[in-house]
């Protein structure tokens, strides 16, 4: 079955960085269109950034352009987001998604939290 596990997420400092990474399994990664999204406690679920299957193709969040990079390497079926130059309101629970058939798959999701 389709499994996505992130890890990465942690305490940072505002100005700090973190990579956030999800492995994936039980499906085709590499022809997969990949995304990441947060919720902040109170909010609803938001779209961060996405990545084609080429991986050549990307796209951001205003709120998140110039400071996060997502990036997959598909031989390692895995997905990363590195997260720069962290502010306390990307303070979020990271969730990554998998678009498989028109369906979508979450992960567990990775806590991120971003205070002095």
């Amino acid at each position: 079955q389709v499994q996505l596990v992130e890890t990465g997420g942690g305490l940072v400092q505002p100005g700090g960085s973190l990579r956030l990474s999800c492995a994936a399994s039980g499906f085709t990664f590499s022809t997969s269109y990949m995304s990441w999204h947060r919720q902040a406690p109170g909010k609803e679920r938001e779209f961060v950034a996405s990545i084609l299957w080429s991986g050549d193709i990307t796209n951001y969040a205003d709120s998140v352009k110039g400071r996060f990079t997502i990036s997959r390497d598909n031989a390692k079926n895995t997905v990363y987001l590195q997260m720069n130059s962290l502010k306390p309101e990307d303070t979020a629970d990271y969730y990554c998604n998998a678009r498989i058939s028109a369906q979508a798959y979450w992960g567990q999701g990775t806590q991120v939290t971003v205070s002095s």
